[in-house]
């Protein structure tokens, strides 16, 4: 079930209005982790400045482009974390309109639904990132005593929460909050390995900007895959 709705989802990509949204999903991803990197290069400016004095060497000027160059590496992996908070804040931006685009090709019977209210998605976006980044502050304690195991670690934790977040998400819209939770505790392995499924790719780079969109997509056809075997 989990493959056949990611492959609908990829299969959507051509539609007119599944690409618009994906297309700007991807462009304000993309605008959020320049953001970051060019935030990160105007630290190390203040930090470093334009001559740097080391121990007998003495005064060099080539430090600063050093760590500038070093910095787009560090920051391509640190987009690996970044876009999980982003992801989330993403998808919650835009999960109405792919939704919408979703229900409109593969499920054009049901009626229209008005959505969760904008109130109710900005509380609900905020608890969940402190949620998201309270959990990956203390993962780095896990990541650090099995290094050979961290990045199954990020993918379990990460697949567990955003598939938490995904899946209320797509079905709180239509059948509300308390149904999406109901739904949610009784489906849970099939929306956390549908949550790691998501994670993975999060964690390569530029693959990554394509997920968040793709992620809502696939989690819509999951809920209503669940709410028609009920």
């Amino acid at each position: 079930m989990i493959f056949t709705a990611f492959g609908k989802a990829l299969g959507q990509v051509g539609d007119p209005r599944f690409r618009r949204v994906l297309l700007l999903g991807i462009g304000l991803t993309f605008a959020l982790l320049v953001a970051a990197y060019a935030a990160l290069l105007m630290l190390i400016q203040s930090l470093v400045g334009p001559e740097t004095s080391l121990p007998l060497i003495g005064e060099v000027t080539w430090m600063n482009d050093l760590l500038s160059v070093g910095s787009f590496f560090f920051m391509m992996l640190l987009s690996v974390f970044l876009m999980v908070p982003v992801a989330s804040a993403i998808t919650s931006m835009f999960l109405d309109e792919v939704a919408a685009a979703v229900e409109a090709r593969h499920y054009p019977h049901l009626a229209p639904v008005p959505g969760l209210s904008v109130w109710e998605g900005v509380k609900d976006t905020v608890n969940f990132l402190g949620v998201l980044i309270t959990a990956n502050v203390l993962a780095l304690v896990l990541y650090a005593l099995f290094a050979p195991a961290a990045l199954f670690i990020f993918w379990g934790l990460n697949g567990f929460l955003l598939g938490r977040e995904y899946f209320t998400l797509a079905a709180a819209r239509r059948v509300g909050l308390v149904e999406a939770k109901r739904l949610r505790r009784r489906h849970g392995a099939t929306i956390w390995a549908a949550g790691v499924l998501m994670a993975m790719p999060l964690s390569v780079p530029l693959v990554n900007l394509l997920i968040p969109i793709l992620g809502a997509a696939t989690f819509t056809h999951i809920f209503h895959a669940l709410w028609r075997a009920e």
